[in-house]
């Protein structure tokens, strides 16, 4: 089903190119944007829960629509994340968007600027956490706490390093 939908998106792309619909450079752009997107994607799905024994993927705190990646200048980004924690009163979403900051900076090959937030409506303190999860002197105190940059690596950590 996968390959059919893809060959129909495909199609219906090049239908669109020929006829003077669309604007090739914008294609490759948003193919672009798309591939960073999967690319960002992959870094952070196996990051671990700090309480549970499984992945944000796995719990679907994260998932490939909630990656967007726009481009800022010539091979820079802006990634924004917005994820989902689990329940509305999750007591450790600003760990997991510290460990999202920390994974993210640490693998991703390219220049980027990065937003992570908390999907609107899914936790009864989202915009506090926002602001300090976005904040960079907060996150680098936070990492500075040993005990806190012990879980940090914990969930961060891929299980084959």
């Amino acid at each position: 089903m996968e390959a059919v939908l893809s060959l129909v998106s495909l199609t219906a792309t090049k239908v669109l190119q020929f006829s003077g619909l669309v604007d090739n450079g914008n294609v490759l752009k948003t193919k672009k944007m798309e591939e960073k997107a999967l690319e960002v994607y992959d870094v952070i799905r196996s990051i671990r829960d700090p309480e549970k024994p499984n992945t944000l993927e796995e719990l679907d705190v994260v998932t490939e629509k909630c990656v967007e990646v726009r481009e800022l200048g010539e091979d820079e980004y802006l990634i924004i994340i917005k994820f989902s924690p689990t329940v509305p009163h999750c007591s450790l979403a600003t760990l997991i968007g510290l460990c999202l900051q920390v994974k993210l900076q640490r693998c991703l090959p390219f220049k980027h600027k990065l937003e992570i937030y908390i999907s609107e409506g899914t936790h009864s303190t989202e915009e506090d956490i926002n602001k300090q999860i976005n904040d960079k002197e907060r996150v680098a105190a936070a990492m500075e706490n040993p005990n806190l940059r012990e879980i940090v690596e914990q969930c961060v950590t891929e299980p084959d390093d």
